[in-house]
């Protein structure tokens, strides 16, 4: 959209949510929300919201956390409070917010939560975010489609396979843009005619208007208040939602929300020249700089081909067994591998390091045994699980090397 177009962002008002556990991750969320994961180095998933929001313009947000927020507290103010202007960037922990030890009982709670504070800004849209999906999108172009749709309620949507669907909010639309029908990740995809194959869905971005949204609310009883299983519903039923399409045939989104998506999502940034714009790149950790340089002392060189690629140790590169392989793996920032790994459809969590000739991702059953491993293939690997195998297999070893000493095990 061009500067002459663009809509008068003064009274627009975004909250971001960023609260969310991100449960089917497993491990990877043990410490961290799901917005703090590393993505694409040493960005983290929410950087990629944040990106969008301060090119779209968007220069006042509440971000609304709660489980875990240390890190993505400490994250928002130190490399994006800056590009907001002053107390505009605003953190609103759900437990602080409420009172509540259960913090915010669902995501338009979180809204409901920060009410008083948006009315008092003079707020006519609010733009509703999630902080955990990976994309570009310029959120001015939404606002000016909802303002020129007279809906109350605005959906960005993408369409996904038809079998993958059942993991979103599945919509259905008029010529117009309507939306005639919203389902809650419906255990039946119904076929959609409009995009045969595929579904149209929900990408968890809103645009509403304020005072529409806060009578809403206040009908709505109790404290879980949740836009896909209350306020969306009850616009459509009111007639009351329209669909937003970002413009362009080759709009890249993912929901990085399982090992296997996040796996994914990573290696497409890796293996090519990115499929959106990186947000700004932020200096590596003390942790991460440490991880790269035991990787310089043991590694000659690298070679990258497609998903594949190949470290060739300092020491024995011309020994076969000890050259390390990656085949559709992703290291986390301050992860390690030493010579002779061999990993496929691995992710490496942070700060682990993987042992010399281990071989991961070639065993199911293995596999499972000691790391987390998902029905698509997907092998988790975090520094306890490498400890307890570890611990086990000395367990095994020790008798043997005992009698070999003359003593009884």
């Amino acid at each position: 959209m061009r500067d002459a177009q663009r809509p008068d962002l003064s009274t627009t008002f975004t909250v971001l949510l960023a609260g969310g556990r991100g449960s089917r991750l497993h491990e990877l969320t043990s410490r961290e929300c799901k917005p703090a994961l590393p993505f694409a180095g040493p960005r983290r998933i929410v950087d990629f919201t944040l990106a969008n929001a301060a090119r779209s313009g968007l220069t006042r947000m509440i971000v609304a956390t709660q489980y875990r927020p240390e890190t993505l507290a400490h994250h928002l103010e130190s490399r994006w409070a800056s590009r907001f202007a002053e107390g505009s960037l605003r953190l609103r922990e759900g437990t602080a917010v409420t009172g509540s030890p259960q913090g915010y009982g669902g995501t338009a709670a979180a809204v409901a939560a920060n009410l008083a504070e948006l009315q008092s800004e003079g707020v006519r849209e609010l733009v509703v975010l999630a902080a955990d999906h990976v994309y570009e999108m310029d959120y001015a172009d939404m606002v000016a489609a909802h303002r020129a749709s007279g809906a109350s309620a605005t959906v960005a949507v993408d369409t996904v396979p038809a079998d993958r669907a059942s993991e979103f909010g599945v919509v259905r639309t008029s010529e117009g843009g309507r939306i005639e029908s919203f389902l809650e990740k419906p255990a039946v995809v119904p076929a959609d005619p409009a995009v045969p194959g595929r579904a149209q869905v929900s990408m968890g971005i809103y645009v509403f208007d304020l005072d529409w949204l806060a009578s809403v609310l206040r009908i709505i009883p109790g404290t879980t208040q949740d836009f896909g299983h209350d306020i969306l519903p009850l616009a459509v039923a009111l007639g009351e939602a329209h669909a937003y399409r970002v413009p362009g045939d080759n709009f890249y989104w993912r929901d990085v929300g399982t090992l296997d998506a996040y796996r994914l999502a990573q290696l497409e940034f890796q293996t090519g020249e990115a499929p959106c714009a990186l947000p700004p790149r932020i200096a590596a950790s003390e942790h991460e700089m440490k991880a790269a340089t035991g990787e310089l002392i043991q590694f000659a060189f690298r070679m990258q081909t497609g998903g594949i690629a190949l470290h060739s140790p300092r020491l024995g590169g011309d020994l076969p067994g000890r050259w390390t392989m990656l085949d559709e793996s992703v290291l986390l920032p301050g992860a390690r591998v030493a010579p002779g790994v061999r990993l496929t459809r691995t992710i490496v969590a942070p700060g682990t390091s993987v042992p010399a000739g281990l071989v991961i991702g070639e065993d199911p059953d293995e596999d499972a045994r000691w790391f987390r491993r998902t029905e698509e293939g997907t092998v988790l690997v975090t520094t306890p699980m490498l400890a307890r195998r570890a611990a086990d297999r000395g367990r095994l070893v020790a008798p043997f090397a005992d009698s070999r000493m003359g003593r009884s095990a």
